[in-house]
């Protein structure tokens, strides 16, 4: 993730950091005064852009804006697909930035490097004039990252969240259908092997009517504590401190959303309910980790350990959406489909549909669950999925998720998914935020699409 650099001035960085933190508490609040004004009228000379396609590119110029834990990756990867070209790469640490030229460079690339700046990253926009920014930093930056990006002419890619309040998301919005820039959340997960299975299930009527989700991301993460100045850590035990809900729904959500084809044609995200459990997990872990006068034990973690909601959709169907980062317990996303037909979920795998497994008192055996595996692969996995297994990312994921995308800009075809998705995915985290704060109150969503998310088809099984 993109962090201070020895070159800037200590004092100056903590107080822009500082500044960013305090106002974490606020900004969801901020978002729901905007959502009715905003969602009645887009902007004149906008557009927009489910289904939207860009002109194609033959060679894809790519830049990177925080290419620390993440997005250093991305930059390995993007420079191995054939038609990407890496001309830029951002971070303030000069250390992290010529790391990821390195990678680049044996790769056959020669990009630009910026460093040593907090706005380094707008002089690369400037001078390398991409057509795709991929944007890996801290979470209170993603929305002026992405905005910044499609102002300067290019398609923005961007970490999870899209962004942390529904000021912001509603910015990211307006500013992509302003400029006909795609502003894409990267959600890798939806390029899993299973998700992608029960994806193509799901479009063939394997379960029936779907009825109901659950989705997760439950990830023991205490110890990036450890990363005090530098570091995901540095930033995000921050928000844990200062904000109390569901902070980092779309992992989880995503693939689920995309089983129900949410905000496309068939169905949309109607409102929420969220509760948090007591916080207790990292003020534990900091008095057992750190001394005593540690600026970790001089903060109040108010986000609950694990947090559940419950969205209830506009055709009446139901998800439950968990966030645990602090719990001593076994990762899992849950990634469960009910239909009428049948259930599939994840961790661990497990299929039961009427007259076609065994018992509904049990999943179905490996011997089945492998037969069926291979009567729905879906056609994307058979094409590109050995390939993603090797180069890696979480299982091949993210290799699958940056293929598509400079495959999709290549053929000037649509985008996995578009900017509505991000935003009611992401939009998740501020409106659970207010449910918790209001004892579980229902919150209803905004509708990023101001009604035309019914004129967008559910997404394709792409061959």
């Amino acid at each position: 993730m993109q962090s201070a650099t020895p070159s800037t001035p200590r004092r100056d960085f903590m107080k822009i950091l500082g500044g960013l933190s305090a106002g974490l508490g606020v900004l969801p609040a901020l978002g729901q005064g905007v959502a009715a004004a905003t969602a009645t009228a887009r902007p004149s000379g906008s557009r927009y852009m489910g289904g939207f396609a860009a002109p194609k590119l033959e060679t894809v110029k790519c830049a990177f804006i925080g290419v620390g834990a993440r997005g250093s990756g991305h930059c390995a990867q993007i420079a191995s697909i054939e038609g990407a070209s890496v001309v830029g790469i951002a971070d303030l640490y000069e250390d992290n930035a010529k790391r990821a030229e390195n990678s680049a460079k044996g790769r056959g690339h020669a990009p630009q490097l910026f460093f040593g700046d907090p706005n380094a990253w707008r002089k690369m926009l400037a001078e390398t004039k991409p057509d795709a920014v991929f944007i890996a930093t801290p979470w209170e930056l993603h929305a002026e990252h992405a905005i910044g990006a499609m102002k300067a002419g290019a398609h923005a890619f961007v970490e999870i969240p899209l962004a942390i309040s529904l000021d912001e998301l509603w910015a990211i919005i307006n500013t992509s259908e302003q400029t006909g820039r795609h502003c894409m959340l990267m959600e890798n997960v939806n390029y899993g092997r299973e998700e992608l299975l029960y994806l193509n299930m799901v479009r063939q009527g394997v379960i029936g009517e779907l009825l109901h989700g659950e989705a997760a991301y439950i990830h023991e993460l205490r110890g990036q504590m450890n990363q005090v100045d530098r570091g995901t850590g540095s930033w995000r035990t921050y928000h844990y401190s200062r904000r109390n809900g569901n902070l980092y729904p779309c992992h989880g959500l995503g693939p689920v959303a995309q089983y129900m084809s949410l905000a496309r044609t068939e169905d949309n995200f109607r409102r929420l309910v969220s509760f948090s459990s007591p916080a207790r997990g990292r003020g534990l872990f900091a008095k057992q980790k750190f001394p005593a006068d540690h600026k970790w034990n001089a903060l109040e973690f108010k986000g609950g350990d694990m947090n559940t909601s419950i969205i209830k959709t506009q055709l009446g169907r139901t998800v439950l959406v968990q966030w645990d980062e602090t719990s001593p317990r076994p990762y899992t996303r849950h990634n469960l489909i009910q239909g009428t037909k049948g259930t599939l979920k994840g961790f661990p795998n497990g299929i039961a549909i009427e007259g076609v497994t065994k018992s509904y008192h049990g999943w179905a055996s490996t011997e089945e669950f492998d037969k069926l595996a291979a009567q729905y692969e879906h056609p994307l996995f058979k094409r590109v999925g050995e390939l993603a297994k090797k180069m890696g990312g979480h299982g091949g994921m993210d290799f699958l998720m940056l293929f598509r995308i400079i495959e999709c800009l290549r053929q000037g075809t649509p985008l996995d998914q578009n900017v509505y998705e991000g935003a009611f995915w992401s939009s998740v985290g501020p409106l659970s935020e207010r449910s918790v704060k209001e004892d579980g109150a229902p919150q209803d969503f905004p509708d990023f699409t101001r009604g035309e998310w019914k004129s967008t088809a559910p997404l394709g099984i792409v061959s």
